[in-house]
């Protein structure tokens, strides 16, 4: 039977967990892709065969690597991939806070800034003017097809609160796997000394 995570939220929604588990229902995983490369959700496909035994446990609601659009409501565990670095990265670290029970950052990029906090030695103007000067047309000031860029780059833990932490450019996959299988047997996530390395 699937144990939920277990939660720093308040004893009732303990309760509710272990209700569901007892029901034997999935957990409700999602992944979640910001300012990042995508690496994470590369290596979490390395999973391989161990993919198999997690769809046994989980039911995937939201994920790159689906064709979800919306974020859902109640979901148990959210790996989060990148830093957030504009406005689309802010509401949605902000509406995943609020509709998950447990949230990860997913590797450098989500628990430091990584190479998208680069970004941040060039005020933001300076960085369109860089980037776009040479180049056909006007730098994007953020519209409903660009997001606006935020001041700076941050890692996740510094716009909402996280829960766990999963180091690495990407995590390896035994890395993940060690993660994300205490998560479902509902213990915190704790790494041991070589799985604490960034890079």
């Amino acid at each position: 039977m699937t144990r939920l995570p277990a939660s720093k939220a308040e004893p009732g929604k303990r309760r509710e967990a272990s209700d569901q588990a007892q029901t034997g229902a999935k957990v409700r995983l999602a992944t979640v892709w910001l300012a990042g490369c995508s690496g994470c959700h590369m290596s979490f496909l390395d999973l391989d065969e161990r993919l198999i035994e997690l769809a046994d446990a989980v039911e995937l609601v939201y994920s790159p690597l689906a064709d979800a659009k919306t974020f859902p409501e109640g979901v148990d565990v959210t790996l989060v991939e990148g830093a957030v670095a504009n406005l689309d990265n802010l509401e949605m670290a902000l509406q995943i806070r609020e509709r998950s029970r447990i949230v990860v950052s997913f590797g450098d990029c989500a628990v430091t800034g990584n190479v998208p906090g680069m970004r941040n030695w060039l005020p933001v103007d300076d960085l369109l003017n860089q980037v776009y000067a040479e180049g056909p047309g006007a730098p994007p000031r953020g519209d409903e097809v660009v997001p606006a860029l935020l001041p700076r780059v941050v890692p996740l833990h510094h716009i909402i609160p996280v829960d766990a932490f999963i180091p690495g450019c990407p995590p390896d996959p035994e890395r993940i796997w060690t993660a994300v299988s205490a998560l479902l047997r509902g213990e915190p996530v704790i790494l041991d000394e070589p799985m604490r390395t960034f890079g």
